[in-house]
């Protein structure tokens, strides 16, 4: 946590991507503390100052910092690297925290970083700066500031908030696959699985469905490509439940996709037969 006073400056004006999600992180860090912008530092300040002043976290001074793959830091990214892992250690691993804190400033902050230094065009930054106030407003800068610093803090806490659930889906994967058989995945809910069972030997992963019963889908080969490890046969793909019971000889098989990557059944029993039938045929 941030040990400072609960005061942290940066620049006024016209404001950007940079400065509104580092304010953004450091009330998420600190709710308490108070952002203060203005153009000039107040002599004896010890605070937290960003985006302006040539000090610690800022990068507009002759020899900024440059990442090791070329790019360059802003504030944001300045603040995510001293205090980031701060945020993502709460619920993760020292080593969960050290990568997932590496993930998302790649992912996410070094978009904002790289376009703040060079304006390369970030649609994300650029809705941002749609909060500044227009030539024609009476709203202060400040106002608009506040309000876009809000929307900023509401997404990073969602992108924190998928990161911890991410995690958790990876251990329930982790462990559905640990017990399969078959090369069948049988999950206990549904949970975003391709990060595991892609790189895995599983060719099928089962799930309760939502609306009810059970569905299966094929896994990938990999990442990159929609081509799957086994697919379901083609004479199921699209077909009504009656033509697909007779077609598949499973009683309660009630779906399959017509692009034929998922299919659904009434019974566990029923879709793990779908699934070893699909590999055999």
């Amino acid at each position: 946590m941030i040990k400072q006073e609960n005061i942290a400056i940066t620049h006024g004006g016209k404001f950007h991507a940079d400065d509104v999600f580092s304010a953004a992180l450091l009330k998420i860090l600190n709710p308490q503390i108070d952002i203060v912008r203005t153009f000039q530092i107040p002599d004896g300040f010890h605070g937290i100052v960003f985006d302006i002043g040539a000090g610690k976290y800022d990068h507009h001074q002759e020899g900024a910092e440059v990442r090791e793959n070329g790019v360059p830091y802003a504030a944001f990214g300045l603040l995510w690297r001293e205090f980031g892992e701060s945020i993502l250690s709460k619920c993760l691993s020292e080593e969960q925290t050290k990568k997932e804190a590496a993930h998302f400033d790649e992912k996410f902050i070094q978009p904002l970083d790289e376009n703040d230094n060079t304006g390369s065009g970030n649609q994300l930054a650029d809705m941002i700066s749609r909060f500044n106030p227009n030539w024609d407003s009476d709203e202060s800068q400040d106002f608009c500031f506040s309000k876009a610093v809000d929307l900023a803090a509401i997404i990073l806490n969602r992108e924190f908030d998928c990161i911890m659930s991410s995690q958790k889906a990876k251990e329930i994967v982790e462990a559905a696959l640990a017990n399969s058989k078959d090369n069948i995945v049988i999950l206990p809910r549904f949970a975003p699985w391709k990060m595991v069972l892609i790189p895995s030997d599983a060719e099928f992963v089962v799930y309760p469905s939502q609306r009810g019963g059970y569905s299966a889908q094929v896994i990938p080969v990999d990442f990159d490509t929609k081509e799957s490890k086994c697919d379901f046969p083609k004479e199921w793909a699209g077909k009504p439940e009656d033509e697909l019971q007779r077609i598949s000889g499973i009683p309660t098989l009630t779906f399959c996709h017509k692009g034929g990557f998922l299919i659904s059944a009434d019974c566990l029993e029923d879709i793990i037969k779908a699934c070893k039938l699909a590999r055999d045929l």
